[in-house]
């Protein structure tokens, strides 16, 4: 069956992974992002520029794939920012630019989500391992995936009787331009060193696999809780992290 999906924060990285997977099913997917379009995207899939800290832009978006689409089975919430600060540098810029991307994008999101998604619907959060367990540095940012895991969970009994199934992914660190530039920063785990040899040397001593996953993993598992296959799956927040945090 051709299902009709809406990716947040489609346009590179993870996100960009996700929407190629779904493409490559047979599936009809659109991108949302605050960038132009980046010229990697796949012709097919449709995009749109927003901005997801805003309730308004979410809702036109989606109202946009609904009517180019003719219907709307599946939304996945990817958009997000990854940043590490110490607590005592923490500015009202840097929580709002997090907590507004991560949680409010994910939240006004799932909002639209719901006002549009009949029943065999599927939302899926893209959270992070960081939702599961905190790290120096980085107080802001797992507090706003924390976040995203709650609402995930408290959504799935919210829009359980409507049929709507709500779950969440969060990987560990994945090799993308973006997160190879975060972790560039100073206050990094890194630590302003090589990063790839910080990523490797995490790989060989934090996780069980001796390895990190790739986008297509995670893309994998997305589409996984999006599936018919998972339709008795609701309120989970699945480590994709090749046994970093065991549950």
């Amino acid at each position: 069956m051709t299902k009709s999906v809406a990716i947040t924060g489609g346009n590179r990285g993870i996100g960009k992974g996700i929407a190629d997977y779904f493409l490559a099913k047979g599936h009809r997917v659109a991108v949302c992002s605050r960038s132009p379009r980046e010229k990697g995207l796949a012709k097919a899939i449709l995009h749109l520029q927003i901005d997801v800290r805003k309730r308004e832009d979410q809702k036109l978006f989606l109202a946009h794939v609904q009517e180019s689409f003719g219907g709307l089975d599946v939304v996945v919430h990817c958009a997000g920012v990854s940043r590490w600060r110490p607590l005592e540098a923490a500015d009202e810029t840097f929580v709002e630019e997090v907590i507004e991307t991560n949680l409010l994008g994910t939240l006004w999101g799932c909002q639209a989500a719901a006002q549009v998604l009949g029943p065999g619907g599927a939302i899926v959060n893209v959270s992070s391992l960081a939702g599961k367990r905190g790290s120096a540095n980085n107080s802001v940012y797992c507090a706003s995936k924390f976040a995203v895991n709650g609402l995930t969970q408290a959504l799935a009994k919210e829009l359980g009787p409507r049929g709507v199934r709500v779950n969440a992914v969060c990987p560990v660190y994945v090799e993308t331009d973006y997160i190879l530039q975060s972790l560039s920063e100073k206050n990094s785990p890194a630590g302003g060193g090589s990063v790839r040899s910080y990523l490797e040397n995490f790989a060989k001593t934090q996780t069980a696999l001796g390895r990190l996953p790739r986008v297509d993993e995670i893309a994998k598992t997305v589409y996984f809780f999006a599936s018919d296959e998972a339709s008795a799956v609701t309120g989970q927040c699945l480590n994709v992290d090749c046994g970093t945090f065991p549950q």
